[in-house]
Protein backbone atom coordinates (compact mmCIF):
# COMPACT_ATOMS: atom_id res chain seq x y z
CA UNK A 1 0.00 0.00 0.00
CA UNK A 2 2.37 2.61 1.18
CA UNK A 3 5.20 0.70 0.01
CA UNK A 4 5.95 -1.32 -3.06
CA UNK A 5 7.91 -4.58 -2.05
CA UNK A 6 8.47 -7.97 -4.23
CA UNK A 7 9.36 -11.15 -2.98
CA UNK A 8 9.71 -13.86 -5.61
CA UNK A 9 7.51 -16.10 -5.56
CA UNK A 10 6.29 -16.42 -2.10
CA UNK A 11 3.46 -18.69 -2.61
CA UNK A 12 0.72 -21.16 -1.14
CA UNK A 13 1.40 -22.37 2.50
CA UNK A 14 5.18 -21.42 2.10
CA UNK A 15 4.46 -18.41 2.74
CA UNK A 16 2.04 -18.67 5.42
CA UNK A 17 4.52 -21.01 7.02
CA UNK A 18 6.54 -17.58 6.77
CA UNK A 19 4.24 -15.07 8.37
CA UNK A 20 3.73 -17.64 11.40
CA UNK A 21 7.14 -18.28 11.94
CA UNK A 22 8.15 -14.47 11.76
CA UNK A 23 5.06 -13.89 14.33
CA UNK A 24 6.43 -17.18 16.77
CA UNK A 25 10.10 -15.67 16.60
CA UNK A 26 9.04 -12.30 17.62
CA UNK A 27 6.69 -13.77 20.41
CA UNK A 28 9.83 -16.11 21.35
CA UNK A 29 11.82 -13.01 21.55
CA UNK A 30 9.73 -11.52 24.32
CA UNK A 31 9.67 -14.58 26.56
CA UNK A 32 12.97 -13.44 27.56
CA UNK A 33 12.09 -10.94 29.56
CA UNK A 34 8.29 -11.30 29.98
CA UNK A 35 7.55 -14.62 31.49
CA UNK A 36 6.27 -13.87 34.59
CA UNK A 37 6.99 -15.72 38.09
CA UNK A 38 4.84 -16.20 40.82
CA UNK A 39 5.42 -17.18 44.76
CA UNK A 40 3.14 -17.62 46.86
CA UNK A 41 2.60 -15.22 49.55
CA UNK A 42 -0.04 -14.37 52.98
CA UNK A 43 -0.15 -10.51 52.24
CA UNK A 44 -0.32 -8.90 48.73
CA UNK A 45 0.84 -5.28 48.70
CA UNK A 46 -0.49 -3.09 45.65
CA UNK A 47 2.75 -0.77 46.25
CA UNK A 48 4.67 -2.62 43.71
CA UNK A 49 2.96 -3.02 40.71
CA UNK A 50 4.44 -3.99 37.19
CA UNK A 51 7.26 -1.90 35.19
CA UNK A 52 7.22 -1.28 32.05
CA UNK A 53 6.82 -3.47 29.22
CA UNK A 54 9.90 -5.52 28.34
CA UNK A 55 11.96 -5.30 24.56
CA UNK A 56 13.31 -8.73 23.34
CA UNK A 57 16.10 -9.01 21.61
CA UNK A 58 15.61 -6.03 19.51
CA UNK A 59 14.38 -2.74 20.60
CA UNK A 60 11.28 -1.81 19.71
CA UNK A 61 9.69 0.84 18.06
CA UNK A 62 8.74 3.67 20.15
CA UNK A 63 5.96 6.06 19.07
CA UNK A 64 6.51 9.28 20.76
CA UNK A 65 3.60 11.53 20.77
CA UNK A 66 5.17 14.99 21.13
CA UNK A 67 4.58 15.22 17.01
CA UNK A 68 1.43 14.87 15.42
CA UNK A 69 0.62 11.58 13.27
CA UNK A 70 0.07 12.38 9.69
CA UNK A 71 -2.26 10.51 7.53
CA UNK A 72 -1.87 9.90 4.03
CA UNK A 73 -4.69 10.72 1.72
CA UNK A 74 -7.29 10.61 4.40
CA UNK A 75 -10.67 10.25 3.59
CA UNK A 76 -12.34 12.94 6.21
CA UNK A 77 -10.18 14.81 8.95
CA UNK A 78 -9.04 12.64 12.07
CA UNK A 79 -8.52 13.78 15.54
CA UNK A 80 -4.73 13.09 16.77
CA UNK A 81 -4.03 9.74 18.27
CA UNK A 82 -2.55 11.14 21.12
CA UNK A 83 -2.12 13.63 23.50
CA UNK A 84 0.95 14.97 24.89
CA UNK A 85 0.27 14.91 28.31
CA UNK A 86 -2.84 13.23 29.89
CA UNK A 87 -5.18 15.78 31.82
CA UNK A 88 -4.51 15.32 35.76
CA UNK A 89 -6.76 16.85 38.18
CA UNK A 90 -7.82 16.00 41.88
CA UNK A 91 -10.82 13.91 41.67
CA UNK A 92 -14.00 13.98 43.16
CA UNK A 93 -14.83 10.74 45.23
CA UNK A 94 -17.67 9.69 47.19
CA UNK A 95 -16.21 9.05 49.99
CA UNK A 96 -18.34 5.88 50.76
CA UNK A 97 -15.65 3.37 49.53
CA UNK A 98 -14.24 1.80 52.31
CA UNK A 99 -10.40 1.63 50.34
CA UNK A 100 -7.40 3.19 50.48
CA UNK A 101 -6.88 4.09 46.87
CA UNK A 102 -3.22 5.52 47.86
CA UNK A 103 -2.22 1.94 48.25
CA UNK A 104 -3.51 1.13 44.45
CA UNK A 105 -1.94 4.05 42.98
CA UNK A 106 0.65 2.93 40.79
CA UNK A 107 -1.75 0.49 39.33
CA UNK A 108 -4.21 3.11 38.62
CA UNK A 109 -1.77 5.15 37.07
CA UNK A 110 -0.75 2.15 34.72
CA UNK A 111 -4.76 1.33 34.02
CA UNK A 112 -5.35 5.09 33.77
CA UNK A 113 -2.87 5.36 30.79
CA UNK A 114 -3.49 2.26 28.90
CA UNK A 115 -7.15 3.57 28.50
CA UNK A 116 -5.82 7.28 28.10
CA UNK A 117 -8.44 10.16 26.45
CA UNK A 118 -8.57 9.53 23.27
CA UNK A 119 -6.99 5.98 22.85
CA UNK A 120 -8.80 4.58 24.98
CA UNK A 121 -11.45 3.48 22.12
CA UNK A 122 -8.87 2.84 20.01
CA UNK A 123 -7.00 0.62 22.24
CA UNK A 124 -9.97 -1.30 23.63
CA UNK A 125 -9.40 -4.47 22.26
CA UNK A 126 -5.49 -5.21 23.05
CA UNK A 127 -4.83 -3.27 25.88
CA UNK A 128 -7.19 -0.99 27.60
CA UNK A 129 -9.90 -3.49 28.13
CA UNK A 130 -8.29 -6.39 29.78
CA UNK A 131 -5.86 -3.45 31.80
CA UNK A 132 -9.44 -2.57 32.95
CA UNK A 133 -10.96 -5.82 33.15
CA UNK A 134 -7.95 -7.27 35.13
CA UNK A 135 -7.62 -4.08 37.48
CA UNK A 136 -11.52 -4.86 38.79
CA UNK A 137 -10.59 -8.20 39.68
CA UNK A 138 -7.53 -7.64 41.69
CA UNK A 139 -9.42 -3.99 43.49
CA UNK A 140 -12.36 -7.17 44.56
CA UNK A 141 -9.19 -9.48 46.26
CA UNK A 142 -7.86 -5.74 47.65
CA UNK A 143 -11.24 -4.22 49.41
CA UNK A 144 -11.51 -8.06 51.10
CA UNK A 145 -8.36 -8.48 51.87
CA UNK A 146 -8.70 -7.85 55.78
CA UNK A 147 -12.01 -10.21 55.47
CA UNK A 148 -13.33 -13.52 54.90
CA UNK A 149 -15.11 -11.94 52.14
CA UNK A 150 -13.95 -12.42 48.34
CA UNK A 151 -16.39 -9.69 46.57
CA UNK A 152 -17.07 -6.36 47.68
CA UNK A 153 -20.40 -5.61 49.50
CA UNK A 154 -23.23 -4.80 47.63
CA UNK A 155 -24.12 -2.13 49.56
CA UNK A 156 -20.41 -0.35 48.67
CA UNK A 157 -20.16 -1.75 45.01
CA UNK A 158 -21.68 1.70 43.29
CA UNK A 159 -19.79 3.80 45.27
CA UNK A 160 -16.32 1.58 44.64
CA UNK A 161 -16.95 1.31 41.06
CA UNK A 162 -17.71 4.93 40.90
CA UNK A 163 -14.77 6.23 42.45
CA UNK A 164 -12.36 3.91 40.86
CA UNK A 165 -13.83 5.42 37.55
CA UNK A 166 -13.80 8.84 38.30
CA UNK A 167 -9.55 8.54 39.67
CA UNK A 168 -8.84 6.87 36.32
CA UNK A 169 -10.70 9.99 34.75
CA UNK A 170 -8.49 12.75 37.42
CA UNK A 171 -5.21 10.83 36.13
CA UNK A 172 -5.88 11.24 32.09
CA UNK A 173 -8.33 8.20 31.21
CA UNK A 174 -11.08 7.98 29.39
CA UNK A 175 -14.39 8.66 31.34
CA UNK A 176 -16.38 6.73 28.94
CA UNK A 177 -14.49 3.58 30.25
CA UNK A 178 -17.24 1.77 31.42
CA UNK A 179 -19.49 2.01 28.18
CA UNK A 180 -16.02 1.08 25.70
CA UNK A 181 -15.18 -2.04 28.10
CA UNK A 182 -18.70 -3.20 28.97
CA UNK A 183 -17.67 -3.23 32.94
CA UNK A 184 -20.09 -1.99 35.81
CA UNK A 185 -20.28 -2.31 39.85
CA UNK A 186 -21.85 -5.62 39.49
CA UNK A 187 -18.39 -6.87 38.20
CA UNK A 188 -16.57 -6.00 41.82
CA UNK A 189 -20.14 -8.43 43.73
CA UNK A 190 -19.32 -11.89 42.63
CA UNK A 191 -23.12 -11.38 41.00
CA UNK A 192 -25.05 -14.48 41.04
CA UNK A 193 -21.98 -16.89 42.38
CA UNK A 194 -23.04 -19.05 45.61
CA UNK A 195 -19.76 -19.25 47.12
CA UNK A 196 -18.08 -15.39 48.51
CA UNK A 197 -16.13 -16.51 51.32
CA UNK A 198 -12.39 -18.20 51.71
CA UNK A 199 -13.60 -20.47 54.15
CA UNK A 200 -16.10 -21.83 51.81
CA UNK A 201 -14.07 -21.20 48.91
CA UNK A 202 -11.22 -23.36 50.32
CA UNK A 203 -13.36 -26.26 51.30
CA UNK A 204 -14.45 -26.59 47.85
CA UNK A 205 -11.83 -26.08 45.78
CA UNK A 206 -8.65 -28.14 45.76
CA UNK A 207 -6.18 -24.48 46.47
CA UNK A 208 -3.16 -26.32 46.07
CA UNK A 209 -2.93 -27.68 43.11
CA UNK A 210 -4.91 -24.08 42.14
CA UNK A 211 -1.69 -22.25 43.22
CA UNK A 212 0.40 -24.62 41.82
CA UNK A 213 -0.82 -23.97 38.73
CA UNK A 214 -0.80 -20.58 38.86
CA UNK A 215 2.68 -19.33 40.64
CA UNK A 216 4.34 -19.65 36.96
CA UNK A 217 2.21 -18.32 34.18
CA UNK A 218 4.70 -18.67 30.79
CA UNK A 219 3.19 -15.70 27.69
CA UNK A 220 3.71 -18.43 25.30
CA UNK A 221 3.13 -22.07 26.76
CA UNK A 222 -0.39 -20.64 28.66
CA UNK A 223 -2.09 -19.81 25.39
CA UNK A 224 -1.44 -22.83 23.43
CA UNK A 225 -0.51 -25.53 26.22
CA UNK A 226 -3.09 -23.72 29.06
CA UNK A 227 -1.42 -24.67 32.50
CA UNK A 228 -3.12 -22.15 35.01
CA UNK A 229 -6.74 -21.40 33.10
CA UNK A 230 -7.78 -25.04 33.01
CA UNK A 231 -7.01 -25.09 36.93
CA UNK A 232 -9.04 -21.46 37.50
CA UNK A 233 -11.62 -23.20 35.16
CA UNK A 234 -12.25 -26.37 37.60
CA UNK A 235 -12.38 -23.71 40.68
CA UNK A 236 -14.79 -21.97 38.96
CA UNK A 237 -16.93 -24.38 38.04
CA UNK A 238 -16.47 -26.33 41.41
CA UNK A 239 -17.68 -23.16 43.41
CA UNK A 240 -20.51 -22.46 40.44
CA UNK A 241 -21.98 -25.67 41.54
CA UNK A 242 -21.63 -26.71 38.01
CA UNK A 243 -19.25 -29.67 38.60
CA UNK A 244 -21.47 -31.99 40.03
CA UNK A 245 -24.06 -31.49 37.40
CA UNK A 246 -21.30 -32.52 35.16
CA UNK A 247 -20.15 -35.46 36.70
CA UNK A 248 -23.66 -36.91 36.80
CA UNK A 249 -24.19 -36.47 32.95
CA UNK A 250 -21.58 -35.80 31.17
CA UNK A 251 -23.39 -34.95 28.35
CA UNK A 252 -24.01 -31.61 29.45
CA UNK A 253 -20.84 -30.60 29.14
CA UNK A 254 -21.70 -29.70 25.25
CA UNK A 255 -24.49 -28.02 26.25
CA UNK A 256 -23.15 -25.92 29.18
CA UNK A 257 -24.39 -22.99 29.23
CA UNK A 258 -21.43 -19.55 29.82
CA UNK A 259 -24.02 -17.56 31.86
CA UNK A 260 -23.45 -15.24 34.69
CA UNK A 261 -23.18 -17.36 37.57
CA UNK A 262 -19.76 -18.88 35.41
CA UNK A 263 -18.13 -15.78 35.09
CA UNK A 264 -19.25 -14.28 38.26
CA UNK A 265 -17.33 -17.32 40.07
CA UNK A 266 -14.39 -16.64 37.77
CA UNK A 267 -14.23 -13.72 39.13
CA UNK A 268 -14.01 -15.20 42.61
CA UNK A 269 -11.40 -17.27 41.55
CA UNK A 270 -9.29 -14.25 40.40
CA UNK A 271 -9.70 -12.41 43.64
CA UNK A 272 -9.21 -15.22 45.87
CA UNK A 273 -5.58 -15.57 43.90
CA UNK A 274 -4.97 -11.86 44.21
CA UNK A 275 -4.59 -12.61 48.05
CA UNK A 276 -2.46 -15.01 47.96
CA UNK A 277 -0.14 -14.21 45.10
CA UNK A 278 1.87 -10.68 43.81
CA UNK A 279 -0.57 -8.77 42.57
CA UNK A 280 1.74 -7.48 40.07
CA UNK A 281 2.17 -10.91 38.63
CA UNK A 282 -1.53 -11.54 38.95
CA UNK A 283 -1.62 -8.43 36.53
CA UNK A 284 0.51 -9.61 34.37
CA UNK A 285 -1.48 -13.56 34.09
CA UNK A 286 -4.89 -11.93 33.52
CA UNK A 287 -3.73 -9.69 31.04
CA UNK A 288 -1.80 -13.01 29.20
CA UNK A 289 -5.31 -14.83 29.50
CA UNK A 290 -6.91 -11.71 27.66
CA UNK A 291 -4.02 -11.86 24.65
CA UNK A 292 -4.41 -15.52 24.33
CA UNK A 293 -8.28 -14.89 23.79
CA UNK A 294 -8.08 -11.37 21.57
CA UNK A 295 -5.30 -12.86 18.93
CA UNK A 296 -7.78 -15.82 18.14
CA UNK A 297 -9.75 -13.20 16.02
CA UNK A 298 -9.86 -10.61 14.26
CA UNK A 299 -11.76 -7.47 16.09
CA UNK A 300 -12.23 -5.19 13.24
CA UNK A 301 -15.74 -4.89 11.33
CA UNK A 302 -15.83 -5.27 7.57
CA UNK A 303 -18.55 -3.88 4.80
CA UNK A 304 -19.85 -5.84 2.32
CA UNK A 305 -16.62 -4.69 -0.47
CA UNK A 306 -19.24 -4.58 -3.34
CA UNK A 307 -17.20 -1.68 -4.91
CA UNK A 308 -13.93 -4.02 -4.29
CA UNK A 309 -15.51 -6.99 -6.08
CA UNK A 310 -17.00 -5.12 -8.64
CA UNK A 311 -13.56 -3.46 -9.81
CA UNK A 312 -11.42 -6.62 -8.96
CA UNK A 313 -13.43 -9.68 -9.69
CA UNK A 314 -11.59 -10.21 -13.38
CA UNK A 315 -8.31 -8.72 -13.21
CA UNK A 316 -4.95 -10.64 -13.56
CA UNK A 317 -2.56 -7.96 -13.83
CA UNK A 318 -2.21 -4.83 -11.49
CA UNK A 319 -5.45 -2.36 -12.46
CA UNK A 320 -5.46 0.87 -10.99
CA UNK A 321 -9.36 1.02 -10.96
CA UNK A 322 -9.04 -2.47 -8.86
CA UNK A 323 -5.99 -1.41 -6.62
CA UNK A 324 -7.60 2.23 -6.03
CA UNK A 325 -10.82 1.23 -5.01
CA UNK A 326 -9.21 -2.02 -2.46
CA UNK A 327 -7.06 0.83 -0.94
CA UNK A 328 -10.10 3.18 -0.21
CA UNK A 329 -11.77 0.09 1.39
CA UNK A 330 -8.51 -0.19 3.29
CA UNK A 331 -8.72 3.17 4.28
CA UNK A 332 -12.02 2.93 6.09
CA UNK A 333 -10.82 -0.34 8.05
CA UNK A 334 -7.66 1.77 9.14
CA UNK A 335 -9.97 4.21 11.01
CA UNK A 336 -11.62 1.54 13.45
CA UNK A 337 -8.19 0.58 16.13
CA UNK A 338 -5.00 -0.31 16.38
CA UNK A 339 -4.36 -4.12 16.14
CA UNK A 340 -1.60 -6.68 16.68
CA UNK A 341 0.54 -8.79 14.44
CA UNK A 342 -1.16 -11.84 15.06
CA UNK A 343 -5.22 -10.41 14.64
CA UNK A 344 -3.66 -8.45 11.23
CA UNK A 345 -2.72 -12.13 9.76
CA UNK A 346 -6.17 -13.61 10.70
CA UNK A 347 -8.13 -10.36 9.63
CA UNK A 348 -6.55 -9.96 5.98
CA UNK A 349 -7.52 -14.20 5.97
CA UNK A 350 -11.24 -13.06 6.93
CA UNK A 351 -11.80 -9.76 4.09
CA UNK A 352 -9.52 -11.84 1.46
CA UNK A 353 -12.23 -14.92 2.52
CA UNK A 354 -14.65 -12.44 1.61
CA UNK A 355 -13.26 -11.49 -1.88
CA UNK A 356 -12.99 -14.86 -2.92
CA UNK A 357 -16.64 -15.57 -2.08
CA UNK A 358 -17.50 -12.71 -3.86
CA UNK A 359 -16.01 -13.72 -7.26
CA UNK A 360 -11.82 -12.69 -6.92
CA UNK A 361 -10.10 -15.45 -7.35
CA UNK A 362 -6.63 -13.39 -8.30
CA UNK A 363 -4.64 -12.48 -5.37
CA UNK A 364 -5.10 -8.48 -5.06
CA UNK A 365 -3.34 -7.84 -2.22
CA UNK A 366 -0.24 -9.03 -3.94
CA UNK A 367 -1.51 -7.15 -7.13
CA UNK A 368 -2.06 -4.40 -5.09
CA UNK A 369 0.73 -4.32 -2.50
CA UNK A 370 -1.08 -4.85 0.55
CA UNK A 371 0.92 -5.52 4.09
CA UNK A 372 -0.30 -7.02 7.25
CA UNK A 373 0.38 -3.55 8.54
CA UNK A 374 -2.37 -2.12 6.15
CA UNK A 375 -4.94 -3.74 8.54
CA UNK A 376 -3.99 -1.45 11.52
CA UNK A 377 -4.48 2.06 11.99
CA UNK A 378 -1.80 4.55 10.91
CA UNK A 379 0.51 5.95 12.48
CA UNK A 380 3.15 8.88 11.08
CA UNK A 381 1.81 7.85 7.57
CA UNK A 382 3.32 3.73 8.77
CA UNK A 383 0.77 1.37 9.71
CA UNK A 384 1.62 -0.16 13.42
CA UNK A 385 1.11 -3.67 14.63
CA UNK A 386 1.12 -4.05 18.42
CA UNK A 387 2.54 -6.65 20.04
CA UNK A 388 0.82 -9.95 20.62
CA UNK A 389 2.30 -10.52 24.17
CA UNK A 390 0.77 -8.43 27.03
CA UNK A 391 1.80 -4.28 26.14
CA UNK A 392 0.76 -1.05 27.71
CA UNK A 393 0.76 2.45 27.02
CA UNK A 394 3.84 4.28 27.73
CA UNK A 395 3.91 7.42 29.55
CA UNK A 396 6.96 9.89 30.71
CA UNK A 397 7.18 13.30 31.65
CA UNK A 398 9.15 14.10 28.85
CA UNK A 399 6.84 12.75 26.19
CA UNK A 400 3.85 12.30 27.67
CA UNK A 401 1.72 9.48 26.11
CA UNK A 402 2.81 6.51 23.50
CA UNK A 403 2.74 3.37 21.81
CA UNK A 404 5.49 0.53 21.00
CA UNK A 405 4.77 -0.73 17.64
CA UNK A 406 5.93 -4.25 17.25
CA UNK A 407 5.61 -4.55 13.03
CA UNK A 408 6.30 -1.96 10.69
CA UNK A 409 7.92 -4.35 8.20
CA UNK A 410 6.15 -4.38 4.51
CA UNK A 411 5.44 -8.20 4.76
CA UNK A 412 2.54 -9.01 2.79
CA UNK A 413 -1.16 -9.45 3.74
CA UNK A 414 -1.43 -13.19 3.44
CA UNK A 415 -3.93 -14.26 0.48
CA UNK A 416 -6.33 -17.12 1.61
CA UNK A 417 -6.74 -20.41 -0.51
CA UNK A 418 -10.28 -20.61 -0.30
CA UNK A 419 -13.53 -18.60 0.15
CA UNK A 420 -14.12 -20.48 3.80
CA UNK A 421 -12.89 -19.38 6.47
CA UNK A 422 -11.38 -22.09 8.95
CA UNK A 423 -10.07 -21.43 12.03
CA UNK A 424 -6.37 -20.68 12.56
CA UNK A 425 -3.79 -21.36 15.08
CA UNK A 426 -0.83 -20.24 16.12
CA UNK A 427 0.04 -23.29 18.40
CA UNK A 428 2.80 -25.17 16.22
CA UNK A 429 3.73 -28.73 17.68
CA UNK A 430 6.80 -28.23 20.11
CA UNK A 431 10.24 -28.80 18.43
CA UNK A 432 8.35 -27.98 14.85
CA UNK A 433 8.80 -24.46 13.57
CA UNK A 434 7.88 -23.57 9.94
CA UNK A 435 10.16 -24.10 7.32
CA UNK A 436 12.19 -21.34 6.00
CA UNK A 437 12.55 -20.77 2.02
CA UNK A 438 15.88 -22.20 0.65
CA UNK A 439 16.12 -19.29 -1.43
CA UNK A 440 14.40 -15.81 -1.58
CA UNK A 441 15.11 -12.28 -3.23
CA UNK A 442 14.05 -9.42 -1.77
CA UNK A 443 14.30 -6.07 -3.39
CA UNK A 444 14.36 -2.72 -0.88
CA UNK A 445 10.51 -1.09 -1.36
CA UNK A 446 10.41 1.79 -3.62
CA UNK A 447 8.21 5.06 -2.20
CA UNK A 448 4.89 6.73 -3.53
CA UNK A 449 5.29 10.03 -4.80
CA UNK A 450 5.22 12.58 -2.22
CA UNK A 451 5.64 10.64 0.41
CA UNK A 452 8.94 10.22 3.01
CA UNK A 453 9.92 6.49 4.53
CA UNK A 454 10.13 6.59 7.71
CA UNK A 455 14.31 5.48 8.90
CA UNK A 456 12.92 3.41 11.87
CA UNK A 457 10.96 0.66 9.75
CA UNK A 458 14.64 0.18 8.19
CA UNK A 459 15.80 -1.35 10.99
CA UNK A 460 13.06 -4.04 10.80
CA UNK A 461 13.59 -4.37 7.55
CA UNK A 462 17.09 -5.40 8.05
CA UNK A 463 15.73 -8.17 11.10
CA UNK A 464 13.36 -9.87 7.88
CA UNK A 465 15.56 -9.79 5.17
CA UNK A 466 18.05 -11.30 7.99
CA UNK A 467 15.56 -14.26 8.78
CA UNK A 468 15.27 -14.90 5.12
CA UNK A 469 18.53 -15.57 4.38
Amino acid sequence: MDCFQTVSRLKGSLCHQLLLFIIWLSSFQELVAVKTLLEPINVSSMSELASSPSSGLFDPIEISPSVIPHYPNPVEPLPPMYPVFPNRYEPNITGKCPVNFSLMSSLMDKTASDCADPLAALLRNVICCPQISSFLHLFQGFYSNNSDKLVVQDAVANYCFTDIISILASRGADSNVPTICSVKSSNLTGGSCPVKDVVTFEKTVNTSKLLEACSTVDPLKECCRPVCQPAIMEATLKISGRQLMMDENKNMVGELNHSDPLADCKGVVYSYLSRKLPLDGVNNALRIFSTCKVNKVCPLSFTQPSEVIEACRNVAAPSPSCCSSLNTYIAGIQKQMLITNRQAIICATVFGSMLRKGGIMTNIYELCDVDLKDFSMQVFGQGCLLRSLPDDVLFDNATGVGLVCDLTDNIAAPWPSSSSMSSMSFCAPEMSLPALPTSQTLKNPGCRSGELEMLVPIFSFFVFTTLLF
